[in-house]
């Protein structure tokens, strides 16, 4: 079987970054994200209104093996919170989050992040957060879902 030829825009797919500013004594200069943003409910805004938008497209929801999202939601808003300087809830309930993992089986090539990001996009427009806020959230999920990538077929 041929390689697949990865498209130039996505040849950085594996990695993950987040801007994020430090002081001297590496401390995030713009302070608790989590706590910045409003906590647990401004999460749980943030995937709910992501969920609303997946649960009407039909080459997301199928990804979805659970008739109801409320569990994958119930995870997203853990590990975000989590990684955003929230409560480990996510890492106690499930591990190391080992993202590339167990998004595996499903098939997510462009087409699939471009939807994700579509949904994601109106959800943290719907937090109406302060633009370095948004840009510091925003970059960590663009990269997030390129790091997603695992086929380039159709």
């Amino acid at each position: 079987m041929a390689e697949e030829q990865i498209p130039a825009e996505f040849a950085d797919r594996n990695q993950v970054e987040t801007v994020r500013i430090r002081t001297a004594d590496n401390h995030d200069a713009e302070g608790d994200l989590y706590a910045l943003i409003g906590g647990s409910p401004a999460f749980k805004k943030l995937v709910d209104k992501f969920y609303q938008g997946v649960a009407a497209d039909d080459v997301l929801r199928e990804m979805y093996p659970e008739e109801d999202l409320g569990p994958a939601a119930e995870r997203l808003q853990m590990f975000l919170e989590q990684y955003w300087g929230g409560p480990t809830t996510y890492q106690e309930l499930r591990g190391h989050p080992r993202l590339r993992m167990r998004h595996a089986p499903y098939k997510i090539n462009p087409d699939a992040r471009a939807r994700w990001l579509k949904h994601m996009r109106a959800a943290v427009d719907s937090l109406e957060l302060p633009q370095i806020y948004e840009a510091q959230l925003w970059a960590y999920l663009d990269r997030a879902a390129t790091a997603m990538l695992n086929t380039f077929e159709e």
